[in-house]
């Protein structure tokens, strides 16, 4: 992994932005922030985004969004940061007297309340807030943790009413500095000297960091994210290599060096119940590496948590690009975990999208250095996440069968496919918001949509919404594609949104889906269905999709008159 310093941000903001992605940011805060903006945009280099940040002179928070005629709204942030100062919720702190100390949060709390509601009154934005780090101030000790009148006291709760108030909001998110602190140390995070001398916050070498941590939040809303863990076995998830030491002798559980490698098994464990795929990529005879999975008491992985398993002697470059074809995910959405040199840097060689972190020599050390990294920031979380990898096992299974056929269209008949067609409602709007903040390969226009947003299409008349859900004799794929389309005038239906899943990739379902469009817009006393393809870095693969379907290339736009449509043929049924 790439070592990152505030001296290479501020080089970078000399590059060549003009190729990337441009994302608006307003940056307000009651202390300077101009090195943190500095940071920020010099982050944005590294992942390819010109962040176009507007900074509001410091301690004008309230006065920027408060004044419906402020710079802040002029700008039309698609994120807006929002940082509060430990130092100076300190000194309002210290001002009150005890009856009020013991009430602060709620007060605190109410302000950011009231500071959201004021900024989506007039944007449709992201909302980052930078949560407190800590100050021991030393006025009761220990018995802080008992007292309400404490500043400690005051400060956790502030901390914990934020997430509560963050979890009942769709389009607020926050940057965990409290979480850096105890990572990295108060002194790292904070320098007061240098504080009161500039009134700049943060030291200047955390300042990399934070803004990192800005920009994996961002890239996580924005569809950007890692999905798939990949696992080396023998020195990786245990020490020891099973071929040669046999399942007793390797090293796991609760002895010696085997609690670093139980660790990075737990973690493992609690990523792929949060909906990371896993997989494993071994040198290695399959009946020996699968061997602990299946016997060792206490390995805390299992076959069943491993969606797809690769055991053999072959490349791993190799076996990491079979592992891609039968997910169907992109590369820069995995992570690969393997204890030798030359492995990882055989991977990165071969596949450099794939992130390969640097794994320290020392196991014991390996859980704290992948910690530091926040490989697997996410924006979203649903039901259907748990359940992610059994549907990735049956998809593997799938693979396995189709190589059976030498027709294409009979494996496509054997499947039985069924589908569900049906508007958005208040049981698939997580999932549909979901789909289109991940959704980057196929999807044509690459319009992304908070929960929020989402709701509102379901009650908006000139919008009609459709939501597919497919299963076949293996199981259920779940939801699989979704259309928003918009009605530009009474005869025309134009497609804002059509995302599907790169999982069912040639399984008809694009002819089926256009069936239904084609059968919504006779439904709405439409005569023509409008399309649009908008380029990115990732869609490529949809480039020719409304050609293929039949559209008609007109300017920028793709149509299709409806008195011309013949359904197309396809080997799913409607349920």
């Amino acid at each position: 992994m790439k070592d990152i310093t505030f001296r290479s941000l501020k080089k970078n903001l000399k590059k060549d932005f003009s190729k990337f992605k441009k994302l608006k940011i307003a940056v307000l805060g009651d202390s300077a922030t101009q090195m943190y903006v500095q940071a920020l945009k010099g982050y944005g280099y590294e992942i390819e985004v010109d962040f176009e940040i507007f900074e509001a002179d410091y301690d004008q928070i309230e006065l920027q969004t408060f004044d419906p005629n402020s710079e802040f709204y002029e700008f039309k942030a698609d994120y807006v940061v929002v940082i509060y100062c430990i130092n100076k919720l300190y000194k309002k702190f210290g001002k009150l007297e005890n009856e009020e100390k013991s009430k602060f949060s709620d007060k605190i709390i109410f302000g950011f309340n009231a500071l959201q509601q004021a900024i989506n009154k007039s944007l449709n934005t992201k909302i980052i807030f930078f949560n407190f780090n800590e100050i021991n101030d030393s006025v009761f000790g220990n018995f802080a943790n008992k007292t309400e009148t404490s500043f400690i006291y005051q400060t956790r709760k502030i901390n914990f009413e934020l997430m509560d108030l963050a979890k009942d909001l769709k389009n607020v998110f926050i940057q965990d500095i409290s979480l850096l602190q105890s990572q990295y140390g108060a002194e790292a995070l904070m320098d007061n000297k240098f504080y009161v001398n500039t009134e700049l916050f943060f030291k200047i070498d955390i300042l990399p960091i934070i803004a990192k941590n800005t920009a994996d939040i961002i890239q996580s809303i924005e569809g950007k994210f890692k999905k798939c863990l990949i696992l080396d076995l023998d020195n990786t998830i245990w020490g020891g290599i099973i071929g040669d030491d046999g399942i007793e002798n390797i090293q796991i559980g609760d002895l010696g060096i085997g609690k670093a490698f139980t660790e990075l098994q737990i973690w493992a464990k609690l990523l792929k119940n949060r909906g990371i795929i896993l997989a494993v990529c071994s040198k290695n005879d399959e009946v020996n590496a699968k061997e602990p999975f299946e016997k060792h008491p206490e390995m805390i992985l299992r076959l069943d948590d491993i969606s797809v398993f690769v055991a053999n002697w072959d490349n791993k470059a190799d076996n990491i690009n079979y592992i891609q074809k039968v997910l169907n995910i992109g590369f820069d959405s995995m992570v690969f975990l393997d204890d030798n040199p030359f492995e990882r840097n055989m991977v990165r060689s071969h596949i450099a999208d794939v992130t390969v972190p640097e794994l320290p020599h020392d196991p014991a050390e390996y859980m704290t250095y992948i910690r530091s990294l926040n490989l697997f920031e996410t924006a979203s979380f649903t039901n259907e996440d748990e359940i992610r990898t059994s549907k990735y096992q049956v998809e593997a299974k799938r693979a396995v069968a189709q190589e059976k056929f030498v027709n294409e269209t009979d494996f496509l008949e054997s499947l039985e496919m069924e589908c569900k067609v049906e508007p958005f409602n208040k049981f698939n709007t997580p999932r549909v918001a979901q789909l289109t903040q991940r959704s980057n390969q196929f999807n044509l226009r690459t319009i992304r949509y908070s929960e929020q947003e989402v709701e509102t299409l379901r009650y908006d008349e000139s919008c009609v919404t459709r939501a597919y859900s497919l299963n076949d004799k293996y199981g259920e794929y779940g939801l699989i594609s979704l259309v928003i389309l918009k009605k530009s005038d009474p005869k025309t239906l134009f497609i804002d949104t059509w995302i599907m899943s790169c999982r069912v990739l040639k399984r008809d379902v694009d002819k089926f889906v256009l069936n239904t469009l084609v059968q919504a817009a006779h439904d709405n006393k439409c005569d023509t269905i409008i399309g649009e393809y908008i380029r990115t870095a990732k869609n490529s693969m949809v480039e020719n999709h409304y050609k293929d379907l039949g559209f008609s290339k007109e300017g920028d736009f793709w149509k299709l008159k409806l008195n011309k449509y013949k359904k197309m043929n396809c080997y799913i049924n409607k349920i």
